[in-house]
């Protein structure tokens, strides 16, 4: 947890606000923080006290937003991965950066989906791979009970999965009163989500992602491909359906390959 942003940015933000505005704040539903009732004559003084107290301008228009990530594994319990360390990783690698229509990241750390992943361009959800040490195995039954997709059963004393139905939500390893599951965490990464005038559903084109190295690899893919066939004023998943999703999926699976 020490790599948070500390308790000292939001005492600069109060004070701020109480200085310069009425002693509102709103935090947005993309994670920002906004302090009305600031006078224009006022702006760049409070750009430098904010930026004394850590805190820098976000970011609007035609370019990457606010990364935006649910509390992960370093405080969920239902948490695959430690959303807040990819949004940080995302934030110093695209933040603010320059493409045909504004772009958004969600991060979100399990299957719970509280950061909606499919709502975004590029959708990341913290997925756990699990496999089983049958010499391990209690056949208590925790796990056939647990999984909602019906993605296990019991044959003969033995666990087994149905990878083809697994939703990679790491509830049946974390259930496990023998310990006998290994996991490894990884990602499911959607593509093209928007929400608001026109809704289109992120879709996930790709089998799990095992590492961040492959992870940035397909991100990287993705935006690229954005920059080279996106027009101005079009969201990403315009884009997809314009020049094809059949286009877009050998540009991911080559990066995904590696």
């Amino acid at each position: 947890m020490d790599d948070k942003v500390d308790y000292g940015s939001l005492k600069k933000v109060a004070a701020v606000s109480e200085k310069y505005g009425k002693g509102y704040v709103h935090l947005t539903s993309r994670q920002g923080v906004e302090i009305p009732f600031i006078s224009f004559k006022d702006i760049d003084r409070v750009k430098q006290e904010l930026a004394e107290g850590g805190c820098q301008p976000g970011t609007c228009g035609p370019r990457v937003r606010t990364i935006t990530a649910c509390q992960g594994n370093q405080v969920c319990p239902s948490g695959n991965i430690d959303s807040y360390r990819i949004a940080s990783l995302l934030n110093d690698r695209y933040f603010g950066r320059e493409l045909p229509h504004k772009f958004k990241f969600g991060v979100t750390g399990c299957q719970n989906n509280c950061l909606k992943a499919e709502e975004n361009d590029i959708g990341i959800k913290g997925a756990m791979d699990v496999r089983w040490k049958q010499e391990e195995c209690i056949t208590c039954g925790i796990c056939k009970k647990i999984c909602r997709e019906r993605a296990i059963s019991m044959v003969n004393g033995a666990v087994q999965v149905d990878y083809d139905r697994c939703s990679y939500c790491g509830r049946c390893v974390k259930s496990c009163p023998a310990d006998a599951g290994e996991s490894k965490e990884g990602f499911l990464v959607s593509f093209g989500g928007t929400f608001g005038n026109r809704i289109r559903i992120g879709q996930q084109l790709l089998p799990l992602i095992t590492s961040e190295k492959q992870l940035f690899r397909v991100i990287d893919a993705a935006i690229s491909f954005f920059e080279q066939y996106g027009q101005e004023g079009e969201r990403f998943g315009v884009t997809i359906d314009r020049i094809g999703q059949d286009v877009f999926y050998e540009v991911v699976k080559g990066a995904y390959n590696g």
